[in-house]
């Protein structure tokens, strides 16, 4: 598997943004009577879900926001909602039967504008599109008569109307990818779940997008196609076997949902992101911006409070590889050439052990966030000791509580040889 700026990149934003937020609630799901895995969606009528398209404009530039707090944050790519489930296009599509922006009060492009903050901001660029498309004529459009949404029993269309539907939506990937927007580093599936890999021509599809962006990168979502593998909400056990990248919520929601209080702390997105960079993944997460563009505060301030531990600890997160076993350290950690770093995520007490390493090549411990040196005591078999040039052991590193982080202690160690 050849390398990629992905596979160092450790953390990125998603955005999920449409119309729906001047509703206040879910993209999408509102419009099918809501989902079990989204308590807070709501349920919105179909009709008045998709009336709010035609007022909808939000201020300009809103990206630029959201994008340089991004890169503050540490984070190194973006991905936008260019068209979710309810088929609206945050671009001026001119495919057949095409539901946009254009129909809108804004009547810009908001994938240009995301498109140009991202680059403008040194991150790689995602867009987001959903393969199911909930309004138009010939997916067939999901309406009231339709529910409860079951997965699985969805409408039909007539085989005029699917190949009808097909031709939009290599019209819509080309529009996206065909240049007009330069270079697009990620293309982010979703919605794969209704139709068969066959129904949905993924291989043509994906051979498309890789024709046209040859550099690109496929998620998993395209059925049967990809590159990397896409776990939601939460950080798997064990890592999956190739590239992967984990997408969470601040709080329950992906859209804005000013009624979902459930956030998560500043504290526990940190020890998140140390986690997934511990197993080799990334983690993409989700802000959702209000109808104007702004940001909710609740996500500013977590946003906010991610790039002040970021500042001092990136070092430790973009551009690693996984640390040691659970076993020799209780905590995530990572590694780059020789250089371990620990992720305390629970307060120490006097020392924090590690064990399993080579002792005497042990060279220095630090504290990452100030640079302090820290002593440390090493321990092996006394026969190993006598005995063996390179003995493997355990050392002890003695950690002041002035250099305890309030949010996550991050310790060094250099080892020779480990490179």
């Amino acid at each position: 598997m050849t390398a990629t700026w992905f596979d160092g990149a450790r953390f990125g934003m998603f955005v999920h943004w449409g119309h729906s937020s001047q509703q206040g609630v879910e993209l999408s799901w509102p419009l099918v009577g809501g989902v079990g895995a989204l308590p807070g969606a709501g349920d919105v009528p179909a009709e008045r879900y998709h009336a709010t398209a035609a007022t909808f404009a939000p201020r300009p530039g809103a990206a630029t926001d959201w994008l340089a707090r991004a890169k503050r944050a540490g984070m190194r790519y973006a991905v936008l909602t260019a068209k979710h489930h309810d088929g609206f296009a945050l671009w001026p599509t001119k495919a057949p039967g095409g539901f946009s922006i254009a129909q809108s009060a804004y009547r810009g492009d908001l994938v240009r504008e995301f498109v140009d903050a991202t680059r403008a901001a040194g991150l790689r660029v995602g867009l987001y599109y959903s393969l199911l498309d909930w309004h138009h004529p010939d997916y067939p459009p999901f309406r009231d008569e339709h529910r409860p949404y079951r997965f699985g029993r969805v409408p039909r269309p007539s085989d005029a109307q699917w190949a009808r539907f097909l031709e939009f939506q290599f019209a819509q990937l080309r529009e996206l990818l065909g240049g007009s927007y330069g270079q697009i580093d990620l293309l982010w599936f979703d919605g794969g779940w209704e139709r068969m890999a066959e129904e949905w021509r993924a291989r043509d599809f994906a051979a498309l997008a890789r024709e046209l962006q040859p550099e690109i990168l496929l998620n998993d979502r395209l059925p049967g196609e990809g590159d990397f593998d896409t776990p939601e909400q939460f950080i798997p056990p064990q890592p999956p076997a190739r590239r992967w990248e984990t997408c969470m919520t601040m709080n329950e929601s992906w859209g804005y949902n000013p009624s979902d209080s459930c956030y998560k702390s500043e504290r526990a997105l940190v020890h998140g992101l140390c986690e997934v960079a511990s197993r080799g993944g990334n983690l993409l997460l989700n802000v959702s911006p209000r109808a104007d563009g702004s940001l909710p505060p609740e996500q500013t301030a977590r946003l906010d409070g991610l790039a002040r531990w970021m500042g001092a600890h990136a070092v430790s997160i973009h551009d690693t590889e996984p640390g040691l076993e659970p076993w020799q350290f209780y905590g995530p950690s990572t590694r780059r050439g020789d250089r371990v770093y620990l992720h305390v995520v629970m307060k120490p007490y006097e020392t924090v052990t590690v064990r399993g390493v080579p002792i005497k090549r042990v060279r220095a411990a630090r504290v990452v966030g100030s640079g302090r040196a820290l002593e440390f005591d090493k321990r092996c078999s006394v026969l190993d000791r006598m005995f063996n040039a390179d003995p493997m052991g355990e050392i002890a590193i003695r950690v002041p509580e002035s250099e305890v982080d309030p949010v996550a202690t991050v310790l060094e160690l250099e080892i020779a040889g480990e490179s």
